[in-house]
């Protein structure tokens, strides 16, 4: 499977860097329609104003953290993105958090540091589950 398919990607991080980084490894992959939100709260206002092939997002950021995102986006039924593919980035790898994401209906998880290849990885499996 390639990632030919122009996709829409939001991506979430409330580090300018990390979306920075993020943005050009899916420039890297073939995926250049990319909306940045600083935040949950800031992504969900794109959400509303938008629709998206994707979601990237980090766990731990403030005022809403990425499963609170999560959460917020699979069970608010007015939300077009409600079954949108789901990704979360974070550097922690803790079993529990693992767990938690994949309760609240994540559909992948990727560890940070990451490259371009493992993101890639990671995005065609997601697509793959939801074909």
């Amino acid at each position: 499977m390639s990632l030919e398919k122009k996709l829409k990607v939001l991506i979430v991080d409330d580090h300018r860097t990390m979306l920075r980084i993020i943005k050009n490894l899916l420039e890297q992959i073939g995926i250049t329609d990319v909306v940045e939100a600083l935040d949950g709260q800031e992504a969900l206002q794109k959400l509303v104003k938008d629709k998206y092939d994707l979601i990237l997002s980090d766990w731990n950021m403030m005022p809403m953290t990425g499963l609170e995102l999560l959460q917020y986006v699979r069970r608010d039924e007015s939300y077009q993105h409600r079954n949108v593919p789901f990704v979360m980035i974070t550097a922690e790898s803790k079993t529990e958090n693992v767990l938690e994401a994949k309760k609240a209906g994540v559909d992948n998880y990727i560890i940070k540091p990451f490259n371009a290849e493992t993101l890639e990885m990671k995005i065609k499996s997601v697509l793959q589950k939801r074909a």
